[in-house]
């Protein structure tokens, strides 16, 4: 609300008398004492107006049952005795001191002032919905968060059911731990008090979780928040995805990546009109985080359709190659902004009947953006491990990855002793890191490293071994030996 204590003081011209209600505490309302039966609310000041006589008989008789905790005494119709500023200064209450004006006068004043600053809030909070509906049109979900984080002027995070980060606006991704412990009520210290915790959706409904911390106006920013959490019910609203689903998804996605006729007549029966795709893959480096409900996610608010499916702890999927970068922009801003520990690779744009190459594409980008540890990479970036496996032909590949054969099992299978060489190349052979990727002890992980250097004859101390191992690993994944 506009209008503060000392405001309402200075409008009158009157006398402010300090107590134990701040002068800079907003207004809730006015009332005469005789029909005073309320304390004020929390944070906010209740007018009480009365003459000097009328506030002389009360506080002499000392009724307990007046409740006057936040309340603030305006004394009108006439100048206020030593006796009773005495007495007002005793028991800490706040008096407004309005001589010239009648009681009566004063009280419709204020009850006028009030109901236009109220009537104002209103109108604001009208054309920031307005506003806000607008851009949900045109911007989607992160958007609107960022429009309400500028019309509170703070901060805003929009969380899932499950306590992941959909977005953040404002300094919100400093607040995302406060913001979890808030909405999920979690017994621990939060360091950001007096934070707003608005669902989105309705009882078993409920999808996300919208936390606000404001500045401005509290009653405001807690009404354009509602509005918000209205808006994002409705463009986070989709249906679920149950196990019959995903396995649709997964059969069509093969069917796209076998190319040909097939694939371009399912696309027209799936609804996907555009002539070039790009594939991407994605990767999370948390358990906690679900890449494939994300890039669904990513999907629906680009307005996309879920041509995705995961494939061993990994998502791969298809998207218009005009929607390609935006795409990319998305991911990385929610990686930098909201610190989502993803990953993601896209290859390049191909017809529909030949994106099986796409595909392979994504994925080697996506294991570099895994090993340099960058959000997005796009496979026309890469250089010298993919343009020399690209200009092998297949009996130079399999020579390459000839230098891994030891590590096959008895079935001539690669298996644990190879997937243990990966990870600790990719984590540039940090000890602490590739076992906490692997979920085995240290001492477990230098045991395997040893057991590979005996096999093969390479030693991971030296650059050209590590560098002819990664390039065989490389190999081995490459579609020519797939």
């Amino acid at each position: 609300m506009a209008y503060d204590v000392r405001a309402i003081a200075e409008h009158f011209g009157a006398e402010l008398i300090t107590g134990a209600v701040d002068g800079a505490t907003p207004v809730e309302g006015s009332v005469a004492l005789a029909d005073l039966a309320l304390a004020s609310s929390p944070g906010y000041a209740t007018l009480v107006v009365a003459t000097p006589t009328d506030w002389a008989a009360a506080l002499e008789s000392g009724d307990g049952r007046t409740p006057l905790a936040g309340s603030v005494a305006i004394i009108a119709g006439g100048t206020a005795a030593d006796t009773l500023r005495t007495v007002l200064v005793d028991r800490a209450i706040t008096a407004v001191v309005v001589p010239d004006l009648g009681a009566d006068v004063v009280h419709a004043r204020l009850t006028a002032l009030v109901a236009a600053d109220q009537a104002a809030e209103d109108r604001r909070v009208t054309t920031g919905t307005k506003v806000l509906t607008q851009v949900a049109r045109r911007g989607g979900v992160v958007a609107v968060v960022a429009e309400l984080a500028h019309r509170i002027d703070g901060w805003a995070v929009l969380l899932d059911a499950h306590g992941e980060v959909i977005t953040t606006a404002g300094a919100g991704s400093l607040h995302v731990r406060d913001a979890g412990s808030v909405a999920f009520g979690r017994r621990v210290r939060i360091r950001h008090p007096g934070l707003q915790v608005h669902p989105v959706g309705q009882g078993e409904d409920v999808s996300a979780y919208l936390v606000i911390g404001a500045r401005g106006s509290t009653s405001r920013s807690r009404d354009l928040a509602s509005q918000v959490a209205a808006l994002l019910d409705l463009l986070l609203h989709t249906a679920d995805h149950p196990a019959t689903e995903r396995l649709g998804r997964e059969v069509m996605m093969s069917t796209l990546l076998r190319g040909g006729a097939e694939a371009a007549t399912l696309l027209r029966r799936w609804g996907v009109r555009e002539q070039s795709l790009t594939a991407f893959a994605v990767a999370s480096r948390s358990t906690a985080i679900d890449p494939e409900r994300q890039a669904i996610r990513w999907l629906d608010e680009l307005g996309a359709v879920h041509m995705v499916s995961a494939e061993r702890g990994r998502v791969l999927g298809f998207i218009g190659a005009d929607r390609a970068p935006e795409l990319a922009a998305m991911v990385e801003r929610l990686t930098s902004d909201a610190s989502l520990p993803l990953r993601m690779g896209l290859g390049s744009a191909a017809t529909p009947q030949l994106l099986a190459r796409s595909a392979a594409e994504a994925r080697q980008a996506l294991e570099t953006a895994v090993v340099d540890s960058r959000p997005v990479v796009w496979y026309r970036t890469l250089a010298t491990v993919s343009y020399v496996l690209d200009h092998l032909d297949h009996s130079a590949m399999t020579r390459v990855a000839a230098v891994l054969d030891p590590l096959r099992d008895d079935g001539g299978h690669h298996g644990a002793l190879t997937r243990t060489l990966e990870i600790y190349l990719a984590e540039h052979g940090a000890w602490g890191s590739s076992a906490s990727r692997l979920q085995v002890h240290r001492q477990t992980l230098a045991a395997r490293i040893r057991r590979i250097e005996e096999l093969t004859g390479l030693s991971m101390a030296s650059p050209d071994d590590r560098a002819a191992a990664w390039l065989a690993i490389r190999a081995l994944k490459s579609p020519a030996l797939g």
